[in-house]
């Protein structure tokens, strides 16, 4: 005779339940500790926070537009300007405003060489918000 099966002989199959009497007994008691433990995670701590008026401090820092042509020629706020004078301008920026945000332009076609010469002479003199400024799309 072998384990498992209903009946004896050739006609038998065999037993496939699964017990979940013992599944049923262990979510009841989660059930029950998570009803009971529930109140207790809720618990707050209640303040009188004091009352304050205030606003932010909104600064807008002036910005610097530097213009990279495909040629080379560097522009500063519209004005053409030549590599030394913009580390000039640079310098003396950055000593009155280093927080001044420089917005960087360059045409596609400006080799990469040629901004890369421009951003470092702008860090090198110490100012720090440099972004790019491209075409969206």
């Amino acid at each position: 005779m072998g384990l498992g099966t209903l009946g004896s002989g050739a006609g038998g199959r065999p037993l496939s339940e699964i017990n979940v009497i013992p599944l049923v007994d262990v979510m009841l008691v989660l059930l029950v500790v998570f009803i009971v433990t529930a109140p207790l995670l809720t618990h707050a701590v209640k303040l009188e926070l004091p009352q304050a008026s205030s606003r932010p401090n909104v600064t807008r820092a002036e910005h610097v537009e530097i213009a990279v042509q495909r040629d080379g020629r560097l522009h500063w706020n519209g004005e053409a300007v030549t590599p030394a004078e913009l580390e000039r301008r640079a310098a003396r920026l950055a000593a009155a405003a280093p927080d001044t945000e420089i917005h960087l332009k360059g045409d596609a076609a400006v080799p990469y060489g040629e901004m890369a010469r421009t951003l470092s002479v702008l860090a090198r003199s110490g100012l720090l918000r440099i972004g790019f400024v491209t075409e969206p799309g």
